[in-house]
């Protein structure tokens, strides 16, 4: 039997007029975007802690942290790339992983399959083997008054 775990992220970021809005390690054509140090990609950010969560590792502020200028800015597909290079150290691949995004707008569904194959070639792993899914909140709460975005995040790693 294979050696497995399970990790769990999640993340939010607010939303402003003006930013570039960066979902999946894929640019989303709207008017705004993320409040954040680095590119704020909150998809991103939500996976990098599921695997340092299965890796007991901590989270991405341990290992990027917003004070340090050295990540300000930066794109989160450089952030996933050390997160898959330091459970690789460990022997540890991502099997699968799965995203669920809540933002109210704009609609999502037209970057889901580039958001998918970004992050499966950035993760070394086939497409088919992470799941991207957005939803909206109906109009309640932070998410539906169009202030952020929140994001769940759950992986599997197998030992190679």
């Amino acid at each position: 039997m294979k050696d497995i775990r399970i990790g769990n992220g999640y993340d939010v970021h607010a939303l402003a007029e003006g930013l570039a809005m960066f979902l999946g390690g894929v640019r989303i054509d709207c008017p705004f975007g993320f409040v954040a140090h680095s590119d704020g990609d909150v998809a991103i950010h939500a996976l990098c802690d599921a695997i340092l969560g299965a890796l007991a590792k901590g989270d991405i502020g341990k290992h990027f942290p917003d004070k340090d200028d050295a990540w300000k800015g930066i794109d989160s597909k450089i952030l996933l790339s050390k997160v898959c290079e330091m459970a690789a150290t460990d022997g540890w691949k991502v099997g699968n992983a799965d995203i669920t995004i809540a933002l109210q707008r704009p609609k999502l569904a037209p970057y889901i399959q580039a958001m998918r194959e970004t992050l499966a070639g950035v993760m070394d792993i086939a497409a088919d083997r992470v799941s991207v899914k957005a939803t909206t909140t109906e109009h309640l709460g932070f998410v539906g008054r169009g202030e952020g975005c929140e994001v769940w995040a759950s992986v599997i790693l197998i030992k190679e």
